[in-house]
């Protein structure tokens, strides 16, 4: 599948598809950002795509953002669809610091892959599911 990007600065490394290591596709502070704990910023990623009719993009926070900045991505998944497609586009990180904190331009904060959009449902009421019933919410215990 080829997918258009477009770059909103030379100053970060080229998106990488990395096959047989992941399918998540690393992303990258386009900007130094400077936090202070508590401040909430959106990160610039220096990119905008152009995704295939039909697919989105969801973009996590790497394993290890928390340990190396003290950041959490406040909306927990970003969901990007395909129409979110224009020159203008760029895509941004929600960020949350937890602690003082610097993120240099180019440093990996969070990572995205592809998706092809759930198909289309159609919801049916009954009065009674025949699946096994595990016992409610958090019923499996704690070992």
């Amino acid at each position: 599948m080829k997918v258009k990007v477009k770059y909103f600065t030379d100053d970060i490394e080229k998106l990488r598809y990395i096959d047989g290591v992941s399918d998540w596709i690393d992303l990258r502070a386009a900007e130094d950002v400077e936090m202070k704990a508590g401040d909430w910023k959106l990160i610039p990623l220096g990119i905008a795509l152009e995704l295939p009719e039909g697919y989105e993009a969801h973009v996590v926070p790497r394993s290890s953002t928390y340990k190396n900045f003290g950041v959490i991505q406040t909306n927990s998944m970003g969901v990007i669809d395909a129409t979110y497609c224009g020159d203008n586009d760029q895509w941004f990180w929600p960020a949350l610091a937890m602690r003082d904190t610097v993120i240099h331009k180019n440093d990996r904060i969070c990572q995205f892959r592809i998706m092809q959009n759930q198909p289309s449902l159609e919801f049916i009421e009954v009065e009674h599911l025949e699946g096994p019933d595990r016992g409610g919410f958090g019923s499996t215990g704690i070992k």
